[in-house]
């Protein structure tokens, strides 16, 4: 009897018990005989060729060490999402490439770091946040009052060498919130949604992320038709991405993310939803 297909969920030193969320994934995987070990993406002692998958699932202390991490998925073997996904998804600055093809996306204005950035005029609230950058860390929500904390923050980023991006708050994200959708082999599996995160300044955050309030949700038409336009334009051989929308001021959804490095798949929220996970990674091992 041949041994069970050996996958490697990676995650980083403070979390190799893997994200709750993660564990059903696991579950299922085991149910399918696929055994599952969580490895730290930085583990000097790991041996990627022993895996027959390695599947980035929560590396989340990266963002600190972009160029180490994305070297390093470059030298994985049989890694999902691959390498060249990896490099390009983690720097924000993707989404002027959607926008360039037609993806409706949150108006975003890069600032390089020796860009000279003044506030936005007018009384408008808006988000800034480092292009790498992951769980919501060194984000701040301004306005006209806190134009003095906006400076800084972005003086801040740009000191340590960070371009920044600067997107208006859309205020629907206080009422109706931001929508995820769940495309698994590229084909969509559920939604969630995600309530209202920034309530001011960036002041720095305990942990690798914020805490989020999530529930499950029904993605409408006009979501559904967005999230499949943006998987359209990707590579066909990915496992997993998460498509984040809000509505604009129009009330139409905009894309806020594209996540398809290590992001939260939420299978906790559909029925099913790790079972379709298992499956569609199934398709992406090796065959004996």
């Amino acid at each position: 009897m041949a041994a069970p297909y050996t996958v490697a969920f990676v995650t980083c030193s403070e979390l190799l018990e893997l994200d709750p969320d993660d564990q059903l994934a696991v579950q299922a995987l085991s149910s399918a005989g696929i055994k599952v070990e969580a490895v730290a993406w930085d583990s000097p002692s790991a041996d990627w060729e022993a895996f027959d998958l390695t599947v980035l699932r929560s590396p989340w202390d990266y963002t600190e060490r972009h160029a180490e991490f994305t070297a390093w998925a470059a030298s994985v073997p049989r890694l999902v999402n691959p390498a060249s996904v990896v490099s390009w998804n983690t720097d924000k600055r993707y989404l002027a490439e959607l926008a360039a093809a037609g993806i409706p996306v949150t108006p975003t204005t890069f600032v390089s770091p020796n860009d000279v950035w003044l506030p936005p005029a007018g009384d408008g609230e808006y988000v800034i946040k480092p292009t790498v950058s992951a769980g919501s860390r060194d984000t701040g929500r301004y306005g006209p009052s806190t134009s003095g904390e906006a400076s800084a923050h972005m003086a801040r980023l740009q000191r340590h060498g960070r371009v920044v991006m600067v997107q208006p708050y859309l205020s629907a994200v206080d009422s109706y919130g931001e929508t995820a959708l769940l495309y698994f082999g590229g084909e969509f599996s559920h939604a969630i949604r995600k309530g209202p995160l920034l309530d001011g300044p960036d002041t720095g955050a305990d942990g690798l992320y914020k805490q989020e309030s999530i529930s499950p949700r029904e993605a409408t038409a006009a979501e559904l038709a967005i999230g499949d336009a943006v998987v359209r334009t990707l590579p066909s051989d990915l496992l997993y991405a998460r498509v984040d929308l809000i509505p604009g001021r129009d009330g139409n959804p905009l894309l806020l993310e594209l996540e398809l490095t290590e992001p939260s798949l939420f299978f906790g929220y559909a029925e099913g939803a790790a079972t379709r996970f298992a499956t569609a990674l199934q398709r992406h091992l090796p065959a004996r």
